[in-house]
Formats: structure tokens, sequence, C-alpha cells
């Protein structure tokens, strides 16, 4: 983002300005110009923009990392073994082992990065600070409340309630604190949240700077997750059942969830958050009274996946206007996502690749559910699926980018090769392994186990094909649409089906998807469910929703399913290389399996919270382990 390029450059102004001083007869007397000392950069201003800018780093990539939360919900199937999502995924993770753990949720970064906002907080609130400008001031103390609110809302909702730090320790201090209550640190953070939309209303931000309406989106994230039922104790204590019964459960309780209060009022406030941000903000598109075309609901999805980053024909770049917060990338050393992601027959790794379970959600064209069990759909699986389907998944047989520019004409077709096919080599019948298998004859490493690959969030430009060339897609930490879709639950909680339904219809106006009917509260959470699923896919909402309903054992509790791909010459029909999908030729069959070679699911309800490792522990012998750990 261009903010962070900033931070590079003030600082080279200020190295260049200490060896202009290290000509001088003392010119060993000089402070190391990789670093500035504590004290110096409260007296600048233009340090002290530059301290408040780099706090941002905290952010990362956001969920654009090599390893994606995807990977620990039903999404998505880590293809690279030895990085510790199977130890999530399989319950196995403890104190001692933690498994995969993000640096933008990591518990000690977090901290680091609380501790940055809070020398802010202090420094800028103090009598002598140095920033005199007072819309300079309200910018830079309404991001650091605002980041610190984000990243204090990170650990709540990975670890339930965590110590809650408002100051910058001295080295001769107890660092010993007791964890806040759940309902404590919903407090402190919706209060952040508050002074944050306060000093930065009607600022001026630049681009991937934080806004008031980010503060008003991060307030409705954290409403949301509070009224719902993992944080309500009788839904909580009803449904969760520990393998390992933990003795100290009711002191622990509290952290977890609202020991008091009443729910319907979480949701009551839920709904007037969600909707402030739907009144603040404009989205895309969801002003529609019918379904758009097929091929338009397509657009309209890859161009929000796009946020503006992307020059591929077809994308609309207006569609940014969805994005409230978001991290953004301006060199080439920022992003490699599509290498990360894209298929191997491209040079690229498979990462995270999709899998059945995911893939078999996405409904027909007319909104009845896909099921193997219909013949015509069996056979063709990925014909008249939901516009959104296209712009998500790459499926074998789907049109992708010039190989030729990366692999050799081997494929001049340039499509995705996920099957094993009948082809004629030099005369002879042979199988041949898809050029996107883990049999590929350009890499057999790194393909994909499910069948599948991603192909949201990779730019769909045809001149953006190497592996090392770099694409500029934003990261959605918040998006319009996750407040409509916040709003629409709180509606069905509060029984306000109507106007959830109204809304429902708008986001599947978008995608070209015809509209859905419901009068109970069990049928709207089912299809609301399935919305927010597909629309939302690959954002980091899917582990967090599954967690926060209380339906993780039924979701990211299944055993992955993949698909087998299998192409047989017709009776009469043959082809010769270079292989390219065609029905005309080939019979093919899919045949959804479950494997458990590469990890095997197993949801303990331990998993709902993460566990404090046992350094923390021991640095802090006031923090309270999280149950069944």
């Amino acid at each position: 983002m261009k903010l962070i390029n900033k931070t590079t450059y003030i600082f080279t102004l200020v190295f260049l300005a200490m060896l202009g001083s290290g000509c001088k007869k003392d010119f060993l007397n000089v402070e190391p110009p990789t670093s500035i000392p504590a004290e110096e950069v409260w007296k600048d201003p233009a340090l002290v923009s530059a301290f408040v800018t780099e706090i941002y780093n905290g952010l990362s990539v956001g969920g654009f990392g090599e390893e994606m939360l995807s990977s620990v919900s039903d999404e998505s199937l880590f293809t690279h073994p030895t990085r510790g999502i199977d130890l999530v995924n399989s319950s196995s993770i403890n104190p001692t082992t933690s498994g995969w753990v993000s640096v933008t949720w990591n518990y000690a970064p977090m901290y680091n990065r609380i501790r940055s906002c809070n020398l802010t907080i202090e420094h800028l609130t103090a009598a002598d600070n140095v920033i005199t400008d007072p819309n300079t001031k309200d910018m830079l103390l309404g991001q650091a409340y605002f980041l610190r609110a984000y990243f204090y809302q990170q650990l709540l909702r990975f670890y339930g309630g965590v110590p809650l730090i408002t100051k910058s320790y001295a080295l001769d201090e107890d660092y010993t604190v007791k964890r806040g209550t759940y309902e404590e640190c919903v407090n402190f953070i919706l209060k952040d949240c508050e002074e944050s939309i306060k000093l930065l209303t009607g600022k001026a931000m630049l681009k991937g700077q934080a806004t008031s309406l980010a503060g008003l989106a991060l307030k409705s994230r954290l409403l949301l997750y509070a009224a719902s039922d993992l944080h309500d104790q009788a839904k909580f204590t009803s449904n969760i059942k520990y393998e390992a019964p933990d003795d100290n459960l009711a002191e622990k309780l509290p952290m977890l969830v609202y020991t008091s209060g009443n729910q319907q009022e979480r949701w009551k406030a839920a709904q007037d958050a969600a909707k402030a941000v739907m009144d603040a903000g404009t989205g895309y598109k969801l002003g529609l009274s019918a379904p758009v075309s097929a091929a338009d609901g397509r657009g309209n999805y890859k161009s929000i996946a796009m946020g503006g980053g992307s020059k591929a024909p077809g994308i609309d770049a207006t569609a940014a206007s969805e994005l409230i917060f978001a991290r953004y990338f301006i060199d080439r050393s920022d992003l490699r996502y599509g290498r990360a992601n894209g298929p191997n027959g491209y040079h690229n790794w498979a990462g995270n690749t999709p899998v059945g379970l995911l893939v078999d959600d996405y409904e027909m064209i007319d909104g009845t559910k896909f099921n193997w069990t219909n013949p015509t759909q069996k056979t063709n699986p990925y014909q008249n699926r939901d516009p959104r389907f296209y712009a998500t998944i790459l499926y074998d047989g789907a049109g992708w980018k010039p190989r030729d520019k990366v692999s050799g004409g081997v494929d001049p077709a340039n499509q995705i090769q996920t099957g094993e096919y009948d082809l004629i080599d030099k005369g002879a019948k042979i199988r041949f392994k898809g050029l996107d298998t883990r049999g590929s004859s350009i890499e057999n490493w790194n393909g994909s186990w499910t069948g599948y690959y991603t192909h949201k969030f990779i730019d769909p430009d045809p001149g953006i094909v190497d592996a090392n060339q770099p694409q500029f897609v934003p990261w959605p930490f918040f998006r319009y649409t996750e407040a409509v879709f916040n709003y629409i639950e709180a509606s069905i909680e509060l029984g306000q089906f109507s106007e959830a339904v109204l809304w429902l219809n708008r986001i599947r106006f978008r995608a070209g998807m015809p509209a859905v009917t419901g009068s109970s509260k069990e049928v709207l959470t089912e299809i609301y469910r399935h919305e927010r699923r597909i629309e939302m896919a690959y954002e980091e909402q899917r582990y967090h929703d599954t967690r926060r309903w209380m339906i993780a054992p039924a979701t990211l509790g299944r055993k992955a399913t993949y698909i087998k791909v299998s192409g047989m010459f017709k009776p009469g029909k043959t082809m010769s290389a270079p292989y390219h999908y065609d029905p005309a030729v080939y019979d093919y069959t899919y045949t959804p399996t479950t494997e458990t070679a590469q990890e095997n699911r197993k949801w303990d309800d331990k998993i709902y919270f993460r566990p404090f490792s046992r350094d923390e522990i021991n640095r802090n012998n006031k923090l309270v382990q999280n149950p069944g750990y």
C-alpha cells in the first residue's frame, strides 16, 4: 500500500540527513543510520506519522499469506504437508504444539502492535505532544484507536477474552495481567471503535488507511460476533462438550461468553451497527430488482474480487466501491498470490485448493441444489451453476490463461487439466495425466490433491501468467456486503424476515441468481448461511462463522472431498497430443472421493478457541488456559 512506502521515504530522508552530518570531523559519533532512538520519534511530526504508518505492517498481507484460513475450514485443502494446518484440522493442537498460526492473529505479534498503538495514544494525548495541527492529530490518533481495536478483535475471536493492555510498560514493571472477560473485551474494543469513528469522520484519508467507515465496519463485525450463539452462556454450555472435562470451566466461562444480559438485545445492537455501515457506504450494484444475466453475474463477482486491481477485459474498476478497508499492493515483492495458489501446470504451487465440499455447495443457475445423484448433473457437473462458481473455481476443462507463455506449446486450448485421459501417442493409446495434476509432465510435486484450483483473487489478466509477475489485487479486510450479511443475520434473529429476504435477493440478483423466499427462521437461516458461504468464500469468514454458529462439528469436522476425473474415448473417436477437453471425443466421468492421506479431519470442541502457548502461560501466571487443553 502507498502509505507503507511512505515510511521508507521518510526514513530515507532521515538516513540522508545523518549521512550529511557524518561529513563533519566527528563523523564517527553519529546515531546508527538504520535505527532512530525512541525518544527522538516523538519530537518530530514526520517521524510520528511514519511510526503510525508502520503499525499497519501488523496487518501483514491480510489473508493472502501462503497458508490461508480457508484451509482450516471446509473451503480448501492445503497442498503442502508439515506446515501445521493438518494438526489444526485433526484437533491435535495443544499449548506445546500450536500447529499453524498466522502472524495476523498470533498472540505475541498482536501485542507488539498493540504496544505501538498504546505508545501513539500516550504520546499524542500528552500535553507536550509535537502534533500541533488538530486535524493531523485526530487522523493519527484515529488510526491508532482503529488499529488497536482491530488487533484486539483478532485476538478475541481466536482466543476469547485476553488481557487488556492500555499502556506501554517499562522494563521494571510487573507484566502479569489476568484475562479480561468476553464482555469486558467487547466493550473495550467497542470504545476504541467509537473513538476512531469520532476522530476520523470527515477526514480525507489516504488509500489503505483506516477511515470512519472502517471503524463502523469493525464495530458491526464485533457486535455480530458478540450476539452469536457461541458467546451466549446457555447455548454454549448446552452444546459444547469437551473430551477431557475441565474442572475449572465455570471460572473460564466469563472469558468466553456473556454471563448476563439478553441475546436479543445484542442482536438488535448488531443490526443497528450493520445498518450504520450500509447507510454510510455505497457497495456495488446492490440496488437491483431482478437478476442480471449469468455472464454479468460472473463479471460482477470477478470485479468485486479484483477490487479495482486488475486491468483484465471485462473487469469493472468501479467495483472498488465495495471495499471499506483493504490491504493494497504496489510493489512486486508484496504478493505472489497467483504463484502460491495457481495450477502447477503454469509453474505455480497449488497451495490452497478448493475441496469438493465447497464446490458441491454452489447451486444450479435456477436456484436448485446441485446433487451427485442427479444423472444429468453427475454427467455434466460444471454446467449451469451459480455464476459465482465460474469466478471462484478452476475445474477440469475450464478455460484459463495462455499456457505457452510459461510452459511451451503443450496446451493450445489453454484449459485446466486435472484428470486422466485416453490419448494417442506415437500410434498407441496411452493414459495421459493432465498438465495440472500431480502426474504433470510440467511439474509433478505441487499439483492439487482435490482436482480443483482457486480462481478468486487471482488476476484473470491474460498478460499476467508468469509466476514471478506481480498482481495488484487488494485483500478485503472489510467490504460492504459483509455488513449487509450482518444486517440480514440480525434481522432473521429478530424475526424481521421480509427485510432479510429483501437484502438476500439483492446480493443474489447482482450474482445473476434467482430470488429466494422464506417465512420462517429455520428456512431463512439455512438460506442465509449458504449465501454467506458462497459469496464470502476464501475471505476468512467461514472459519469464524461455523464456530460462532456452533455448527463446526458438522462442517469443519467433515473429511475433505476430492474429485477424480477420467476421460475415455467414445466409440470410434480418438485424439492425438496435445490433449484438450472435448465431450464430442470423450466420455468424461466424475467420481467424488473422500481421502485422508493428506489430513484426517476431526473436530474436538476445544478447537472452538485456540490454546495459549505454554510459553505465554509461563510468562504470565495470571493467564488462564482455555478449556479442553
